[in-house]
């Protein structure tokens, strides 16, 4: 091979690999798809020849719905459980009104199905449906804010805000308002956590910089390994 087409084959290598970390596919003419052919044949030979040939693994994506579902989070609004603790506090003095989810007032489950609302997040109505939603979480000792805690009977719901405290729209005479917990473990029928919480959110997006940080350098390694395979052959031609 002489080294004009070794300089040719390393041109279209480029090519390729920039439309694949673009994520785009450009399929339009028969002149590409055999230009991409060539390309994936130096790339197998590359790894054959490196010895880097590797099955590829996956994990199970989170869930992305806006919608509340049971069994999983709600990802799609990009809200936290910090961000579902801060858009309750606005609620904070509204008087409790049965049947009610309005700053002229709300009840327990009004107010919950009214701040998921604000943050992008499709919850039902009423607590023995809200009690389905999301998923469980084991015990007040790993609850985070913004969890729902829903005692036995589901005759109530509050949002837990951490550190021991929990918002509420109490019952008819009070208003929306921040209290200590007084629900023990063996009160609650279940705790929900309807969106990631803040400490969950984070961990993901660690999670995703450092795989987009090892994908780069695994496009960067197929790059060389293909380009030093075709150096090699323009060598011996």
């Amino acid at each position: 091979m002489s080294l004009d087409a070794v300089l040719s084959r390393i041109s279209e290598i480029r090519s390729q690999i920039d439309t694949l970390q673009s994520g785009t596919a450009t399929t339009s003419s028969a002149a590409t798809a055999a230009s991409s052919a060539d390309s994936s044949s130096a790339f197998a030979a590359a790894l054959a020849a490196t010895g880097t040939g590797t099955t590829a693994t996956s994990t199970a994506a989170p869930a992305t719905s806006v919608d509340a579902g049971q069994g999983t989070v709600a990802t799609g609004s990009g809200a936290t459980g910090d961000d579902v603790v801060a858009d309750a506090k606005k609620y904070l003095g509204v008087p409790y009104v049965f049947g009610g989810t309005t700053t002229s007032g709300m009840d327990c489950s009004g107010l919950v199905q009214t701040v998921f609302k604000d943050l992008g997040v499709t919850m039902p109505r009423v607590v023995p449906d809200q009690a389905k939603m999301g998923t469980e979480v084991g015990s007040l000792a790993d609850a985070q804010p913004g969890d729902l805690i829903i005692p036995k009977g589901e005759g109530h719901v509050v949002i837990y805000v951490g550190d021991g405290k929990v918002l509420h729209a109490p019952h008819p005479g009070k208003d929306v308002r921040i209290v200590d917990n007084w629900y023990k473990d063996s009160d609650i029928a279940t705790i929900r956590r309807i969106v990631p919480s803040a400490q969950d959110a984070a961990a993901t997006k660690a999670t995703a910089a450092t795989a987009a940080t090892s994908a780069a350098g695994s496009a960067t390694d197929l790059q060389t390994a293909a380009l030093m395979s075709l150096l090699q052959s323009g060598s011996a031609a």
